[in-house]
């Protein structure tokens, strides 16, 4: 993964345990349902998988991607 798309990854995630919020001033985030660990993005009549890698912030756990297509970072808790 380029270090620019894990460094978004990255802003968005601290932002979102920090605070609860999931949004950032850049790209769009999308929160999906807890445990998910792939989405796939509609664009047209095409679909796209977008892998999520797991990340640990502040004890929490995870799961993101992100999809230069639509600059959109994906993010879904961690099941318990």
């Amino acid at each position: 993964m380029p270090s620019e798309e894990k460094t978004i990854i990255l802003r968005v995630i601290e932002n979102y345990v920090r605070t609860g919020e999931a949004n950032d001033a850049r790209v769009k985030v999308t929160s999906l349902p807890q445990g998910k660990t792939s989405y796939v993005e509609q664009t047209g009549l095409d679909g796209r998988s977008i892998i999520l890698d797991e990340y640990r912030v502040d004890g929490a756990v995870i799961w993101a991607g992100y999809s230069s297509r639509s600059e959109t970072v994906y993010l879904s808790r961690a099941s318990s």
